[in-house]
């Protein structure tokens, strides 16, 4: 039954961006309503900011406000895997299978359609980028912080997904930023070169990648414009290269392990 989750976690491996490793590795998670949503490895050169398949496929879960009820991955579910489910969306989730985890009492539905992360209105020009970042942000999943942020990535072709904050509680370094769910998903959905990533923070109008994003989007999307929502003020308009100047894109590491 599970068995095209699988399929999921397997194709969404082969957009991975690995050029450290090499190693690629997908997860997809299966939701009560039937609906999947599914996240490649994403190395970048700071190596502890690697996202691995996992951590973005349970940030798109809980971005999806709809309980997880499976998940199937590329590689063995480790005993820390499991806990990291569990402590991301609470419950018992026993290894049904080395690839495969189910949440204990749950009714597994047939596998469906994907979870679409386009925003309702998609954007034309950077102020539509902006208010579909806002509206991005109210999806933000924030329990300890309140903190709100919303990200909308744009490619060449006019394709366009959102992103928002996810805090899984009693462990931060387990969530992921506004600015790299939506790469997460941007990457998933396989969109082309990006173009343009626009950010809203509720709370603090102005506010900025941190610097973990910023080393994301200065490899996943050096190219992009930037726009930033300053509130009643013009928005900030900047770059992945004005952001992190100088930034350490890791081409020797990848040239050694050749």
């Amino acid at each position: 039954m599970l068995d095209p989750l699988r399929a999921h976690a397997r194709s969404v491996a082969g957009r991975s961006h690995v050029p450290y490793s090499g190693e690629p590795a997908g997860a997809a998670v299966l939701l009560a309503d039937g609906r999947w949503a599914a996240a490649p490895r994403i190395e970048n050169a700071s190596f502890p900011l690697t996202i691995p398949a996992l951590q973005g496929a349970l940030a798109l879960a809980a971005l999806a406000d709809v309980p997880a009820v499976a998940f199937a991955t590329t590689r063995s579910l480790s005993p820390a895997d499991l806990a990291a489910i569990a402590q991301a969306l609470g419950g018992d989730w026993p290894a049904d299978a080395p690839d495969l985890a189910v949440a204990t009492g749950a009714v597994l539905p047939e596998v469906g359609d994907a979870v679409s992360w386009s925003p309702e209105a998609p954007p034309t020009d950077a102020a539509g980028g902006l208010e579909a970042a806002l509206a991005a942000a109210q999806r933000a999943v924030v329990p300890a912080s309140d903190f709100r942020v919303g990200a909308v990535v744009e490619d060449a072709a006019g394709r366009t997904v959102v992103g928002a904050n996810v805090e899984v509680a009693g462990d931060w370094t387990r969530g992921l930023c506004a600015e790299r769910t939506a790469l997460v998903a941007a990457r998933a959905a396989g969109l082309g070169p990006i173009v343009r990533l626009s950010v809203a923070c509720l709370r603090v109008p102005g506010g900025t990648p941190c610097g973990g994003c910023r080393q994301v989007i200065a490899e996943l999307a050096p190219d992009a414009e930037v726009v930033i929502w300053r509130g009643d003020e013009p928005a900030e308009v900047t770059t992945p290269e004005a952001l992190l100047p100088g930034a350490f894109r890791g081409e020797a590491l990848n040239q050694a392990r050749r």
